[in-house]
């Protein structure tokens, strides 16, 4: 609730919060309308050594990262320029870009002003340090909200969109 998505060491532990069996939040009928996820290398270490399956495994994936690696089927490591990268899947056809993360990519996307639409889920706990989502120095970005829902868990999710785009 206080702006981080991650605790100290970069630990997500906090998301067994709102874990509720047979609620996704609206993540399944989202997903659909994706193609591609973007993800930061932090965020796709941290999923792998704590799920069985990438959950992504079925899109076409690029972690970002600093460092080269293989592809491995539909992932790919990328070290390019993101903004060349995200300019390059706008203008193809397709579906939806989903940004799974994290703190450093929203921050450059938002800086760019790359982001269309997002929708922020806010869990119910105050971490008081770790990883914020939204770092100094964006530019100012006027943004409507869509909608907004809360859930028992005290889960709440505001969607907007970026005026403008």
């Amino acid at each position: 609730m206080d702006g981080y998505i991650a605790a100290p060491n970069d630990d997500l532990s906090f998301l067994s919060l709102v874990n509720k069996e047979g609620e996704d939040y609206g993540y399944s009928s989202f997903i659909q309308t994706v193609d591609t996820a973007i993800v930061g290398r932090k965020t796709y270490d941290w999923v792998m050594a704590h799920v069985p399956e990438f959950s992504h495994a079925d899109k076409d994936t690029y972690v970002i990262t600093r460092s080269p690696r293989p592809s491995n089927g539909n992932v790919t490591f990328y070290n390019g320029n993101l903004k060349d990268l995200i300019v390059e899947l706008k203008s193809k056809k397709g579906k939806n870009i989903f940004c799974d993360g994290g703190s450093e990519i929203i921050h450059e996307l938002l800086k760019e002003k790359l982001i269309d639409e997002m929708t922020v889920s806010i869990i119910p706990i105050l971490l008081g340090s770790g990883t914020r989502l939204f770092k100094e120095g964006a530019p100012e970005q006027k943004l409507k909200l869509i909608s907004s829902k809360q859930f028992d868990t005290g889960l709440a999710q505001l969607h907007y969109v970026f005026e403008g785009k």
